[in-house]
C-alpha cells in the first residue's frame, strides 16, 4: 500500500499569495497526503480547498492540521514534527527580502529538515517537481544521515 505523506505547508506573508496558487495547481496531488500547516497559512490553505471543491466537487476534503503561526512557535511546532519523523515534505515559502523576527526558529526548522533528510522546498518549482517525482507515491523512507567525524590523517 502506497503511503500517504504528510506534507509541511509554511509560508511568510509576502509568499503567502505564492502558496495559495500552488495550493490551487496541485490540490488533486495533496488530496491524497495530510497537511500540516502554521496557521495563518493553513487557514488560507483551507479556503483555497474549500473554494475549489465547492466549485469543482471532483475531490475529497483534505485533512490539515493547522499549528500555531511561525512567530508564536509554529515553526517550532513543526520541526518537532520532523524530529518525531512525522513529516515527509516541508513547503516552506519563505520571503528572504524581509528580516523575521523569529529567524532562530526559522533556521532551526530548516536544520532539522536537514539532519533528519526531510525534502525542503523554498520556492514552487522545488516543490513542483517533489511531488512529481517518481518516488512521490511510493512507500519510500528517508535515512538517517550518517554523521561521522572526518578522519584528517
Amino acid at each position: 500500500m502506497i503511503k500517504n505523506k504528510v506534507i509541511a505547508l509554511i509560508s511568510h506573508d509576502a509568499r503567502k499569495a505564492d502558496m495559495m496558487e500552488w495550493v490551487k495547481y496541485n490540490v488533486k496531488t495533496l488530496q491524497k497526503n495530510k497537511l500540516v500547516c502554521t496557521g495563518t497559512t493553513g487557514g488560507l490553505v483551507e479556503k483555497v480547498i474549500q473554494e475549489y471543491i465547492d466549485k469543482n466537487n471532483d475531490i475529497e476534503k483534505i485533512e490539515i492540521i493547522k499549528k500555531k503561526s511561525g512567530p508564536m512557535g509554529g515553526d517550532a511546532q513543526i520541526a518537532s514534527m520532523v524530529v518525531e519523523g512525522e513529516i515527509d515534505l516541508c513547503v516552506f515559502l519563505i520571503d528572504d527580502l524581509t528580516a523575521n523576527p523569529h529567524e532562530a526558529d526559522i533556521q532551526m526548522l530548516l536544520r532539522q529538515c536537514r539532519i533528519h533528510n526531510i525534502p525542503v522546498a523554498c520556492n514552487r518549482s522545488s516543490a513542483d517537481f517533489m511531488i512529481t517525482s517518481g518516488l512521490w507515491g511510493t512507500n519510500y523512507e528517508a535515512t538517517e544521515p550518517t554523521y561521522q567525524k572526518f578522519d584528517r590523517k
